[in-house]
């Protein structure tokens, strides 16, 4: 998978500036997204190589008044960084992904997405948001019946992808993933491993900006956890931002990165990871 520049990244958001398609190359098919913010003959807003991709101005959510999940949350994710999201269940870990992608709204605050803001966007606009976020559950949503190469090809497919590109998109994303040679399994034959290594390659194969992972290895004995993990590094190698939320702590512990703690609506932003003595203090004075 090939590394994805600022530049592109905030093109494909913003929108083309003229309807142009190359057949053998998915990266010059034109993709509409939020209205072009640029004026002129510039297509791509240089400046946003040192934007934030993730701004979050103080965010409330709740379901009941009483029992808030979000209180106040103000934080932000730097382009190409890798950031766990962690707390005890019902935290609201999957609350704060689900607001990202637009599948549920703040009660209050902002939510900028590439300097957009999420909570403001109409219904017609959330798909072209969510062509630039890879989501990866817990539980796989795979189409059970579908082989391994349908379910990952329907993330290009939905873009009206020439065929002949996602296939090739498809066998290299199921390389990327150690799924070569198994496209033509159904998807009900894998392993749950495999199953979640397959939702993976369906998240990463239209190279999104950011890869939201819910609880990913939830399902998965602890050994086939750390592989999952390896493999989102693998993927935040190449450039991508991860949101990873786990209540696992033993995730936490295999590589110091930047952990938000969730808890009855507090919020701990642990730059230096859990592992730290200055992460345990800052931990007791959250509490």
């Amino acid at each position: 998978m090939q590394q994805i520049s600022a530049d592109h990244l905030q093109g494909r958001l913003d929108g083309p500036g003229e309807e142009q398609q190359a057949p053998d190359e998915l990266d010059e098919l034109p993709t509409k997204a939020f209205r072009p913010a640029l004026r002129g003959d510039q297509r791509f807003d240089r400046s946003a190589a040192h934007r934030d991709i993730l701004v979050f101005e103080d965010v409330h959510k709740a379901y009941r008044a009483d029992v808030p999940v979000l209180k106040g949350l103000t934080t932000s994710v730097a382009r190409g960084e890798f950031l766990f999201v962690t707390g005890p269940s019902g935290a609201g870990k999957s609350t704060l992904l689900r607001m990202i992608y637009a599948a549920e709204n703040a009660d209050s605050g902002r939510i900028l997405f590439l300097g957009r803001d999420v909570c403001r966007l109409t219904g017609s606009s959330i798909p072209y948001l969510r062509r630039n976020i890879g989501v990866v559950f817990q539980d796989f949503k795979l189409v059970q019946n579908w082989t391994v190469s349908q379910n990952v090809a329907v993330s290009l497919e939905v873009l009206g992808v020439p065929d002949k590109i996602v296939r090739r998109r498809v066998g290299e994303a199921l390389e990327r993933v150690g799924l070569g040679g198994r496209g033509q399994d159904r998807a009900a034959a894998l392993s749950g491993g495999e199953q979640q290594r397959a939702a993976i390659a369906r998240a990463i194969v239209p190279e999104p900006a950011l890869i939201l992972a819910d609880e990913p290895t939830g399902n998965l004995d602890p050994q086939l956890a750390v592989d999952i993990l390896g493999l989102f590094e693998d993927i935040h190698e190449t450039g991508v931002t991860v949101l990873f939320a786990t209540h696992d702590r033993s995730l936490l512990d295999i590589r110091p990165r930047r952990v938000v703690v969730l808890d009855e609506g507090r919020t701990t932003d642990v730059r230096a990871g859990l592992s730290s003595d200055a992460a345990l203090a800052q931990m007791r004075a959250a509490s």
